[in-house]
């Protein structure tokens, strides 16, 4: 058996609004540390291992107990545990936000928090204990599906509609333009941003950036394209270039073609294997 291993599962129907993916990971070594790129919210359930530590893009240091759960993040964090490590969690989109949690995002970006105060103990802590014990990915996954159906619990507020046309807008150009998404929301330009910023956690020009970076990153490490290819993908120029990609997943191209991370590596090649069977902002990036 490797000694790190990622597993993805897709959420079915009935949770695609509310979750990215489900993931299961394992790290059979006495100490972990690597870099997560920048992402979606997360519920994350510590099944086996130490404290995890999270060093944040803002530089804040900060614990994430059993379970928890990390606001949006708006670059790259490091991560370090010791192990044996063995977590299962998932992305939480836009809508699950609002739906789950129903607060502006904006206000838990790059912050850990202990997910009892926020949904609770029983139901989490029935959700903990069924997970160590399930045998394998598809049993946490609906593990994880049940979880989900129960802390959905407010109405969504329009965020369905309005996230459908955010991700669409940073899914159809390399670099979107806001004013095409004020028009084709019909709010106005203030509207849009603080929506953006209550269900993303980050205005418009933020998120383009970011998805750019990340699907750059993907080009380099799966389509195996090069420096001058990405290039053309909204870059001003190579330095630019640079600079984004080690922003948003912290490793720079050369690091992303040739010494990934194994995070990083798993990440990248697992998330590109699910293209035309999820949200082309996940598996694209």
């Amino acid at each position: 058996m490797p000694e790190i291993e990622l597993e993805y599962a897709i959420p079915s129907a009935n949770a695609a609004d509310f979750v990215t993916l489900f993931y299961h990971f394992r790290a059979d070594i006495q100490s972990f540390e690597d870099t997560e790129r920048a992402d979606h919210a997360q519920l994350r359930f510590r099944l086996t291992g130490g404290v995890a530590t999270y060093v944040m893009p803002d530089g804040s240091v900060q614990e994430g107990g059993p379970i928890h759960i990390i606001g949006p993040t708006t670059g790259a964090m490091k991560v370090s545990v010791e192990g044996p490590v063995h977590a299962f969690g998932c992305g939480i989109t836009p809508t699950g936000w609002a739906t789950m949690l129903g607060v502006d995002a904006s206000g838990m970006i790059n912050r850990v928090v202990d997910a009892h105060d926020v949904f609770g103990r029983d139901v989490l802590r029935r959700a903990r204990r069924a997970l160590i014990d399930a045998p394998d990915m598809a049993a946490m996954a609906r593990i994880g599906e049940e979880l989900i159906s129960t802390l959905v619990a407010r109405r969504d507020g329009g965020a369905h509609a309005f996230v459908s046309h955010v991700d669409a807008w940073l899914a159809d150009s390399v670099s979107p333009q806001i004013e095409d998404l004020v028009a084709v929301t019909r709010l106005s330009r203030r509207q849009v941003e603080r929506k953006c910023n209550a269900l993303y956690g980050a205005p418009p020009k933020l998120l383009a950036r970011k998805y750019r970076a990340l699907r750059a990153a993907v080009a380099l490490v799966s389509n195996d394209a090069s420096l001058d290819d990405v290039l053309e993908r909204g870059f001003y120029d190579q330095s630019h270039l640079i600079r984004e990609i080690k922003q948003f997943t912290g490793l720079t191209p050369r690091q992303i073609k040739a010494e990934p991370s194994a995070l990083a590596r798993l990440t990248f090649a697992q998330r590109h294997a699910l293209g035309g069977l999820v949200n082309p902002l996940i598996s694209d990036t």
